[in-house]
């Protein structure tokens, strides 16, 4: 999402609706885990529905080769050579034929190292079979290179030192791993309109890039620049990452697509194929460029169509408001109506909400792949273990917009939905180099939806301790790198939970180590432990391993608000005998909370 806003991987794992599981043909559809789903109010409700459905795993069409664990994984420990290379540039020529399932593509890798190669290894599914390598313009003879498991080895025709550069020109096709239960799996998905036209899309993020083009299969394999060339049948369209440079016609009505991108993330490089339709305008930015926005959506659809553009402005104004500058002004902003929910695919971030409404007023999968333009997109996590920061913030983004609208009540109201939500089942931040399904799948240890729902909350919970003025520069610091962003004096960039910390630290001028030890290292929560006694009331907070927790906790008695420091992890408070008293009254503080452990077990049938 850099964001698993797969989106949904945006929003939490956990499945809405009552068509979860199918795939969509135009009419009703299917969310995945995390930041994809369809995000209707009663968040809770979706877990019970998460316990009776099957399993998160990724799955297979009937007939198709088994998907390979290289291929499968996305991230995790890169050995030496392979985190030597940087992929400078892609060109990137696909051919898509909805008619066979299959494409064509080639792909011209210019790739740095920073040490000596004698070979280099690109993944690829091996679905995708190679027919012909290239080094620097010499053909390779075909023992050159091969692709046992997915990971393509190619032997070069001489050694590259550290510093040096090869242009690689990979000729590949097949038929492509299909997207069974998209955006629930990763792969294409071959659909079609209600009218029986072609729509095809791409998701990428679970298994990662080398699922349709030859890539580093990890965050940091980033490439610094794409051109993708998308070559689709007659009378349809081929929307993407970028800038559409021209549209070619050839001779037999086929189009060829030139979109041209800088810096997307590896798996948000897309194809989109439909007979799409447009609507487009131009947002005047608050930092002064004129950013043209773009909806491809799919014929007969022209009323939903507009009234969901009619949100790209507001949102785009609430984020540059809140944050700063929309990092791809000189691109745009772009979003396709896909047969899946949705996914944070720079420029061209997929929606397949069916224009749901939800009592916040606006559409909330728009509104949370379009959070991840700055949370996944300008700003990327170059470890997977490190994905709350796309995921939590894209989900806080949301209730602030609702207070944003209308005030603290929308706001409180998606909080609490968010807080009936959070597991604990796994700590958010683990401090190991992880393969996305580490972080998504709750039954491989991960903390899955928690980077969503319970690392929104720690952001309130910070928001709280150290105001407003504090908190948005800390997160202009970590999108930007600098507290002064401007067009033009930022580039995209990588973070991590560490370096997050060491921003608040230096922002604040204090150490808070200790509260993301508990709220991101720790997968129980910290539990406010109250006595009260003749006219004392005793705080406490519990933590787990016992760790250090001096976070203050407001007290309201009868009706007049105090702050309790809570030095040592403990306080008192003088309160009359008979007064009412209220702990925490604003629900300012992320803490165990015996009603919601309750509910979620009733929810779960226990």
């Amino acid at each position: 999402m850099k964001t698993p806003g797969r989106p949904f991987r945006a929003l939490a794992s956990t499945i809405y609706g009552p068509n979860a599981g199918r795939i969509n043909r135009g009419e009703g559809f299917t969310p995945r885990t995390g930041s994809r789903e369809v995000f209707i109010r009663h968040l809770l409700l979706a877990a019970s529905a998460l316990a009776a459905a099957p399993a998160l795993g990724q799955t297979v069409k009937p007939g198709e080769p088994p998907i390979t664990a290289t291929t499968q994984a996305s991230g995790g420990p890169i050995d030496a050579e392979r985190a030597a290379l940087r992929l400078e540039h892609v060109d990137l020529a696909i051919e898509v034929f909805p008619a066979t399932q299959r494409l064509q593509g080639t792909a011209t890798l210019t790739l740095a190292t920073s040490a000596p190669q004698t070979r280099l290894l690109v993944d690829l599914d091996k679905n995708l079979p190679v027919s012909a390598v290239s080094v620097d313009g010499v053909a390779l003879q075909r023992g050159a290179w091969s692709n046992p498991e997915g990971r393509i080895a190619i032997a070069l025709p001489r050694p590259l030192g550290a510093g040096s550069k090869a242009v690689v020109r990979i000729v590949y096709g097949g038929t492509p791993h299909v997207a069974v239960r998209a955006p629930w799996d990763d792969g294409i998905v071959w659909s079609t309109t209600p009218d029986g036209k072609p729509w095809v899309a791409t998701t990428a993020e679970g298994y990662g890039c080398d699922l349709f083009w030859p890539c580093l299969d990890f965050p940091a394999g980033e490439p610094g620049s794409v051109d993708l060339h998308i070559t689709v049948p007659k009378g349809l369209s081929a929307p993407s990452n970028g800038l559409l440079r021209k549209v070619d016609t050839l001779a037999d009505g086929r189009t060829t697509w030139h979109w041209q991108a800088r810096s997307p993330n590896p798996y948000s490089v897309a194809l989109n194929i439909a007979p799409y339709k447009e609507v487009t305008g131009t947002y005047a930015s608050r930092f002064g460029p004129r950013i043209p926005m773009t909806y491809w959506y799919l014929p007969g659809r022209e009323a939903k169509a507009q009234a969901l553009f009619a949100e790209f402005g507001p949102a785009l104004d609430f984020f540059e408001a809140m944050i700063g500058p929309y990092p791809w002004h000189d691109e745009k902003l772009g979003v396709v109506e896909t047969p899946h929910l949705g996914m944070e695919h720079q420029t061209i971030n997929a929606y397949g909400n069916n224009y749901k409404k939800t009592a916040s007023g606006f559409d909330e999968i728009f509104q949370h792949e379009l959070a991840h333009e700055w949370f996944g997109n300008q700003m990327s996590a170059a470890n997977w273990d490190d994905y709350w920061l796309h995921e939590g913030y894209a989900q806080y983004m949301q209730p602030l917009y609702g207070r944003w609208r209308e005030g603290e009540a929308r706001y409180a109201s998606m909080m609490d939905d968010f807080r009936n939500q959070i597991r604990n089942q796994a700590p958010i931040v683990r401090g190991q180099i992880m393969t996305e399904e580490q972080v998504y799948q709750e039954e491989l240890g991960g903390p899955a939806g928690d980077i969503y729902v319970k690392g929104a909350w720690v952001l309130h919970t910070l928001r709280n301790l150290i105001g407003d003025k504090d908190f948005w520069e800390v997160t202009r610091r970590l999108v930007y790198g600098r507290p002064d962003p401007k067009p033009g004096n930022f580039q995209p960039r990588f973070s991590t939970t560490p370096e997050y910390i060491g921003i608040v630290n230096e922002v604040t001028g204090k150490d808070l180590g200790w509260f993301f030890d508990v709220y991101l290292r720790e997968a129980a929560l910290p539990e406010l432990v109250e006595t009260r006694t003749g006219n004392r009331l005793e705080l406490s907070w519990k933590t787990p391993g016992d760790k250090p927790f001096p976070l203050p906790v407001e007290v309201e008695v009868d009706g007049k608000l105090q702050t309790v420091p809570m030095t040592g992890g403990r306080g008192s408070l003088a309160v009359p005998e008979g007064a009412h008293v209220v702990v925490d009254p604003a629900s300012r503080i992320l803490k165990r909370s015996l009603a919601v452990e309750a509910l979620q077990k009733a929810q779960l049938g226990d």
